[in-house]
This record gives C-alpha cells, sequence and structure tokens, in this order.
C-alpha cells in the first residue's frame, strides 16, 4: 500500500547524477528478466537510508546446446537464492528427488526427444542465456521456425501457468507439448518413450526416479523436476533490499524509483519473481495482420484478445530479444514503447498508457534492470564453447 502523497517526493533525492549524455549499454552476448514489490514507505526508507534454413534466410542461427556436463554435477533442491520465495510451486504428485532432477536434466540436452534426434529442448533454451535464446523466433525441427519467442526457462518453478498465451497449468502439462509440435520437437510421446525403453541408460535412470520407470506421465515430471531448480536470485536489486545500500549504484536507484512510482512497471512486473503471472494487452501484436490473438486462443473469451503473460525481469538484460516475438532487440525500444503508450487496439489493457519519461529517466531505468542480473549456478562453465548471440538487424 502507498503512502498518500508518496509520489510527489522529489525525484532528484539522490546527491549525484549520472551523465546525461551516456546512452546504456547493451551487452552484446545476452539480455534477461525479475522484481519485489514492497510497501513505498519501505522503499522510501531504504533510500534514504542509503544515502541516495528459412531460419537461416531470416537471419536466426541454430545454436548448439551446452551438453549437461557443462552444468553443475549436483543442483540444490532446497537452496533458495536470496530475493527470492521459499514457497515454490512444486505438486505434492510430483515431489522433487536428486534422481528426477538428473533423469530430467539429460532429458532436456538429448536431442532423442525430437523426430531427427537433432534437436533437443537445450537448443532453444541455453543455459548460457539464462535458459532462453538469442533469436527472435525458436527453431525446430529441420530448421523451421516457432510463431513466438522462446522465454527463459528460469524461476518457473513460481509459475502459475505457462507458454506466452498461458495453454498449460503446470510444468508437467507444459513439458510434452513441445514434443508434439510439428515446429519444435516434431515427434510424438510415444515414440519418445519407444526409444527409452529400448536405451540401457535411460532404463536404469527412469527405475531409479520412479517405480513404475519409463511412462508418459514420468517423462513429464522428470522434466518439469529439472526445470524447478533452475533458479534466479542475489542480484544487486535483492542486496540492496536485503539492507546493502552499497549494491545500486545512484542511476540505478533513481531506476528503481521510477519503476516503483511514476513509470508504473511495478503494475505488472510484481513479486519477487518480478511478474504478475498475469496477462496483458500492450499492442505489440497489431504491429502484424493478422494479430497473434494469444490468450484468447487458449480461453476463447473475446476479452482476452491479444494478451500475452508478463514475462519475468530478472536477467532482463541478458535475455534479448524481447516481447512475445522476438520483435524488439534491446531494453532502450523496449522502454520507448511503453513511453509512447503501446500500441492503440479495441483490446488495449488500461494501465497501458503514454509515460513522458525524459532520456535520463530512460537511462535510469536501463540501468536498474541490468541490476538484475544474477551470477547464476547454472551458466555455462568457463571455457565452453557456448552460443554467441547474432546482432539483430
Amino acid at each position: 500500500m502507498r503512502l498518500p502523497g508518496a509520489t510527489s517526493l522529489p525525484f532528484n533525492i539522490f546527491t549525484d547524477s549520472v551523465p546525461t549524455n551516456r546512452l546504456p549499454q547493451v551487452n552484446q552476448k545476452k539480455d534477461a528478466r525479475l522484481m519485489v514489490r514492497i510497501p513505498c514507505w519501505i522503499f522510501v526508507m531504504m533510500l534514504l537510508a542509503s544515502g541516495t534454413s528459412k531460419a537461416l534466410v531470416l537471419g536466426q542461427e541454430l545454436h548448439p546446446p551446452l551438453p549437461p556436463d557443462h552444468l553443475p554435477p549436483v543442483l540444490d533442491l532446497s537452496h533458495i537464492p536470496l530475493g527470492l520465495s521459499s514457497h515454490r510451486n512444486i505438486p505434492a504428485e510430483n515431489p522433487l528427488t536428486a534422481e528426477k532432477v538428473a533423469l530430467g536434466r539429460q532429458l532436456f540436452f538429448d536431442p532423442i526427444l525430437s523426430a531427427n534426434r537433432q534437436v533437443s529442448c537445450a537448443s532453444c533454451h541455453l543455459p548460457e542465456f539464462h535458459f532462453s535464446s538469442p533469436n527472435p523466433l525458436a527453431i525446430g525441427i529441420q530448421g523451421q521456425l516457432g510463431k513466438r519467442h522462446a522465454p527463459t526457462l528460469v524461476n518457473r518453478t513460481y509459475g502459475t501457468s505457462f507458454f506466452w498465451d498461458g495453454r498449460a497449468k503446470t510444468l508437467e502439462d507444459q513439458a510434452l507439448q513441445p514434443i508434439e509440435n510439428s515446429l519444435e520437437l516434431g515427434f510424438k510421446v510415444e515414440g519418445v518413450l519407444t526409444r527409452l525403453r529400448q536405451d540401457q541408460q535411460y532404463d536404469r535412470l527412469f527405475q531409479a526416479a520412479f517405480p513404475d520407470g519409463t511412462t508418459r506421465t514420468n517423462l513429464a515430471r522428470a522434466l518439469a523436476s529439472f526445470q524447478r531448480v533452475l533458479l534466479s536470485g542475489d542480484s544487486p536489486v535483492d542486496r540492496f533490499l536485503a539492507g546493502d545500500f552499497k549494491a545500486l549504484t545512484d542511476s540505478q536507484r533513481q531506476g528503481m524509483w521510477l519503476f516503483d512510482s511514476r513509470a508504473g512497471c511495478w503494475k505488472c512486473h510484481s513479486g519477487p519473481n518480478f511478474t504478475d503471472e498475469r496477462f496483458h494487452n500492450t499492442g505489440i501484436s497489431w504491429r502484424k495482420s493478422p494479430p497473434d490473438r494469444g490468450l484468447f486462443n487458449a480461453t476463447k473469451q473475446e476479452t482476452d484478445q491479444g494478451k500475452f503473460k508478463t514475462p519475468s525481469l530478472r536477467n532482463i538484460a541478458e535475455t534479448r530479444p524481447y516481447m512475445h516475438d522476438g520483435s524488439i532487440s534491446s531494453l532502450w525500444p523496449v522502454i520507448e514503447f511503453y513511453n509512447q503508450g503501446g500500441i492503440g487496439n479495441p483490446y488495449l489493457d488500461p494501465a497501458i498508457k503514454p509515460l513522458q519519461l525524459t532520456t535520463d529517466e530512460i537511462v535510469h531505468l536501463i540501468e536498474f534492470l541490468k541490476a538484475l542480473t544474477s551470477n547464476s549456478d547454472y551458466q555455462a562453465a568457463p571455457g565452453a564453447t557456448g552460443a554467441q548471440p547474432r546482432t539483430n538487424p
């Protein structure tokens, strides 16, 4: 809850300012997303206390995924990074175990799940990009382009619905859909199960993880279990909110103030994961004809036309490109898009209005978003030959 008059505090409550002629430098290796919505009075006090194929033709590239041995051999099942909630969405019928995570990890990186044995989950969700993709659109079997950008899988244990259009309600439901999508892995789950049952290594892994062995349900549960341990927190913003007032620069603190006040970013990007887990129409799909209907495709409710899931902002500076269609290549034009009030259409979310931010304020916001980047344990090992993002035209 906001204190009366809280938003009328002077914008320049910080002692130092950043150079106004400097635009933010976009990290050329990646770009990503998350945040904690705190009561405004706590925020103000903290600030004061601180002292301040077809794919190739279109310029996309299928990056070879890192093999699973480039990830840490053991992923902690219980550790919760600073800034994240201890309450994770783990269904009672699929409790986390080391055996399930190990199996899910092996499956995630294995092209055995695709019809031609050449594409894996990691082909689109690369660990060196926080399990997202540097390509605007997902690239699937035989170089086919998907219809949407591959979002990060990090912190999806906190999710309440999945895919940009929310058509899956659990990670288990989400896990199998790419296998049978003709533009992604292009196979049938039954075909995958046949392969896995014929593989002695997988037979042992399934038997160790599940009493009933290799089944459709267990395949989904293993993949979901691996995704649930992909956590990212302990960013400079998290450390600042925990009391380390030197964790943020003056510019980042000004950006945080804007985020939580006049810019109104918090209205959708709230909570520990910097997403309300809801769906909004910003008008982005109205740039194409016909527009992508988003949530409407799943609900058939007229009011859901053009709505897409609010993405997390954690690691946002390292998970570009942005939007559901990967159509914006860097953070500056993203903020400009919202600064102009999105794109008008009959279903535009009423919260999307022109912000009238100055150039300096956009700089501060971008600096704040960069401070949501974490040094995560799941990153590629030093020296690994990971993918490098392409420069978007």
